[in-house]
């Protein structure tokens, strides 16, 4: 009966949760562990529906680096990558859209509907989603098909979020003279998020969050606002991957987005302990 009451006593403390994001859309990055190990893959997909039957809109914006370096390198093809990004030549590219629509998205949208729920898969070049053009480094360099992006056509997601269905996003753009880019799924998914207007945007990682101290899980930052930002990147306490992330979560705020979230995916339910627990886990990032 104890564990009962317990189970209850739960349930109850999240009501107020399920209240206040009644109706609104969070945009989640998936990507990481979360994706990798299959406990915390089914794990996350039943969170996701969990989320849409309490009367949240998840919409679900996934990377899939790993798997493209694994396919490169079982066609005789080295992965580069420039400050993070990968160099996309038009071989590249094909085999980044085959991993990311083809197989990525059809599996993430399959794990979501065996977890009970209704989803389906897109990318950028279904609906005019996004619209891009070719990103160009700073430095006089040529990384190929990378993109950036300009617009997002959210018409489709909101098709999808009214006929009670989860948009799963692969993050591929159409250029104006019908080029296809590779961009960056976090920076896709912050731009998602202002589009959409949404409560949050949650990014899992396969860190704690934002740590003062890389290899000190302790330091973690719990809370930072917009204009420690730059302090923090000066310092070196974002740096590397962690900047599109922040970036992304900058972005997604200066547009309207109440807060954004940097969590562990590696956590078993990351997801519902950030949105429907007061302490939250992870490194917010806040007006």
């Amino acid at each position: 009966m104890k564990e009962y009451i317990e189970k209850a006593t739960i349930l109850s403390e999240a009501l107020p949760y399920f209240r206040k994001f009644y109706g609104k859309t969070v945009v989640i990055k998936y990507g990481g562990s979360a994706m990798e190990d299959e406990a915390i893959r089914e794990k996350t997909a039943s969170d996701i529906v969990l989320m849409k039957y309490v009367g949240m809109n998840p919409v679900v914006v996934h990377g899939g680096g790993k798997a493209i370096s694994e396919v490169m390198a079982k066609m005789g093809k080295k992965a580069e990558f420039h400050k993070g990004m990968r160099v996309t030549d038009s071989e590249t590219m094909e085999i980044v859209e085959m991993v990311l629509v083809g197989r990525i998205n059809k599996e993430v949208v399959s794990l979501i509907n065996r977890a009970g729920g209704k989803a389906v898969g897109v990318s950028g070049k279904d609906g005019e989603l996004i619209r891009s053009s070719k990103y160009k480094p700073t430095e006089d360099i040529d990384i190929g098909f990378v993109g950036e992006v300009q617009t997002i056509n959210p018409g489709i997601i909101r098709s999808l979020e009214h006929g009670g269905y989860i948009a799963v996003v692969a993050p591929i753009g159409a250029g104006d003279d019908g080029e296809t880019f590779n961009i960056n799924a976090d920076s896709v998914a912050g731009e998602i998020a202002a589009a959409l207007q949404a409560e949050k945007l949650v990014l899992l990682t396969d860190t704690p969050g934002i740590l003062r101290e890389r290899s000190n899980d302790a330091s973690l930052i719990s809370t930072i606002q917009l204009s420690e930002i730059p302090q923090f990147i000066n310092a070196g306490v974002i740096d590397g991957g962690m900047i599109p992330k922040v970036e992304a979560c900058e972005r997604a705020l200066r547009a309207g987005v109440k807060k954004t979230h940097i969590i562990d995916g590696r956590i078993l339910h990351s997801l519902l302990l950030e949105i429907f627990t007061d302490k939250g886990i992870g490194t917010q990032i806040i007006p």
